[in-house]
């Protein structure tokens, strides 16, 4: 796989109604963070596998998650029925060619996680990580949390800007997009797609099916434009 399938990213699916209220809203991947260091899940393996099962001809599901085993990330991925995984946990090389080597068709995603500092440390990440991946996600780290994903915050995008331009793999931003800054955030980044999670949510903790709307619908269109020649 060389190629996304999908230009926009909803990640944090809680249940078949809202997967369902995604898709309708535009958005053509859906994440499913599992697998994650606190217990966080929002659903269980389980349903995430109807829910998988029953979109599969109208979304494309990506298994999100934070495990460093080249097994256990396929043993999930293939138990979930997703053909893309992205990868948050701190794998190291020979893991990732050693899960290119046990599933060569499973997409690969590799955070890169900006701590909003030099951004040295990421760009040689990336040209560790890159011979064994298909696509790369920028996300943004909370220092008060410790947490590397879904903390709602922006980061520096000019340190996406230059991962964007030191790949030759696509780039998906993530890291608190929002309705009303990511047509910003793509000028600014130039990004393949992006992908959104707490940004697009109610009070609830639901997906605010008219935030997604307009999420998707900015999205796009800025994605269309960036990718027609310069502003």
């Amino acid at each position: 796989m060389n190629a996304l399938p999908g230009r926009v990213q909803v990640a944090g699916v809680i249940d078949r109604a809202e997967a369902e209220a995604l898709i309708e809203a535009g958005a053509d991947m859906l994440g499913f963070p599992l697998g994650l260091k606190d217990g966080r899940e929002d659903l269980s393996v389980d349903e995430a596998t109807d829910i998988i099962a029953a979109t599969a001809a109208r979304a494309t599901s990506v298994c999100i998650t934070y495990h460093e085993n080249a097994a256990d990330i396929l043993a999930l991925c293939q138990r979930l029925g997703a053909r893309w995984v992205q990868i948050h946990g701190a794998i190291s090389p020979s893991e990732l060619e050693r899960l290119r080597e046990l599933d060569p068709a499973l997409g690969l995603i590799k955070s890169l996680v900006v701590h909003q500092v030099s951004d040295a440390a990421l760009l040689d990440q990336l040209q560790r990580m890159e011979p064994w991946v298909d696509a790369f996600i920028t996300d943004t780290f909370d220092p008060a949390t410790g947490r590397t994903g879904a903390t709602g915050l922006t980061h520096d995008w000019a340190i996406s800007r230059r991962v964007v331009e030191a790949t030759r793999l696509p780039v998906i931003l993530a890291g608190g997009l929002t309705a009303a800054n990511v047509a910003e955030a793509v000028h600014a980044v130039r990004p393949a797609a992006v992908d959104a999670h707490t940004g697009l949510e109610s009070a609830d903790g639901r997906k605010n099916p008219a935030l997604v709307k307009r999420f998707v619908s900015e999205a796009l269109d800025a994605l269309k434009s960036h990718a027609q020649g310069p502003d």
